[in-house]
């Protein structure tokens, strides 16, 4: 009998160790990559891995380019980078930033270095661009970055260091774009830009096809960020100065960077 009461207690035991380091499923697990730059990560979400970079604005400063010393277009992430080793200013990391037109012109408002570009777009038609309510990224000359919807920026009239224009909107003011499916049939390696606060904002890149609504619900749940803009799809690329993370050499029109704050 006692030996039967300790092979019980055993098996008993056996079980509680099981159930304590079982792995559990989780909805969003984080993974970390070599070979990555520092402020990136890689996360899982809803069964998708995306790669996240959160950038301190107190740490790097974000710009915006679209043309080189020529007069043209960069035409991709890159041709962006060769340019920026080449002369001198290497970047930590470059995103295409907001849809273009054939020609590589920015469909939307861009604004580089305090200088309007290309004016608000306000219009309707086809495509992402424009579907509603669509927005822009902007770095306001106090260094606080935001992103607004498109009316509130036409009410608003800001004077942006950076803005590029792009749509949809994936959050607006923590609620998730009520156009977007649960999660539709339109997949596609997509990237974006979140605001967690006026001086942190999150470059993100779907490394697989993923749908408007998981990849919004990825800024909102598991992100925080209360808003967040959708800058492409099939065409994204983020590098990290030197080589492409995720994507090609596709052809791109604004475009995001990160680079290192000089040190005094």
């Amino acid at each position: 009998m006692r030996g039967l009461l300790l092979t019980a207690l055993g098996f008993l035991v056996l079980i509680a160790l099981l159930f304590f380091f079982w792995p559990r499923a989780s909805k969003t697990v984080l993974h970390s990559r070599s070979g990555m730059p520092e402020p990136c990560v890689d996360v899982e979400f809803e069964g998708i891995h995306h790669v996240v970079c959160t950038v301190s604005l107190g740490d790097d400063v974000v710009a915006l380019h679209h043309e080189g010393k020529d007069g043209k277009p960069f035409g991709s992430v890159a041709r962006f980078d060769a340019a920026m080793a080449a002369a001198g200013k290497p970047v930590l990391l470059a995103m295409n930033a907001g849809m273009y037109h054939p020609d590589l012109s920015p469909v939307g408002l861009y604004v580089e270095e305090g200088k309007e570009l290309s004016p608000l777009n306000e219009g309707s038609g086809k495509g992402n661009f424009f579907m509603k309510p669509n927005g822009v990224f902007l770095i306001g000359r106090n260094g606080e970055a935001s992103i607004v919807t498109t009316e509130a920026y036409a009410t608003a009239h800001p004077e942006p260091l950076y803005a590029t224009q792009s749509g949809p909107l994936l959050v607006i003011d923590g609620k998730v774009n009520p156009r977007f499916e649960e999660n539709g049939t339109s997949r596609y390696i997509r990237n974006g830009i979140g605001v967690l606060d006026p001086h942190t904002v999150v470059l993100v890149i779907s490394r697989s096809p993923v749908s408007f609504g998981s990849f919004a619900r990825l800024f909102k749940d598991r992100l925080d960020c209360g808003n967040a803009l959708y800058f492409d799809g099939q065409i994204s690329v983020l590098s990290d100065g030197s080589q492409a993370i995720v994507g090609g050499k596709y052809p791109a029109g604004p475009i995001l960077s990160v680079t290192a704050k000089r040190k005094p």
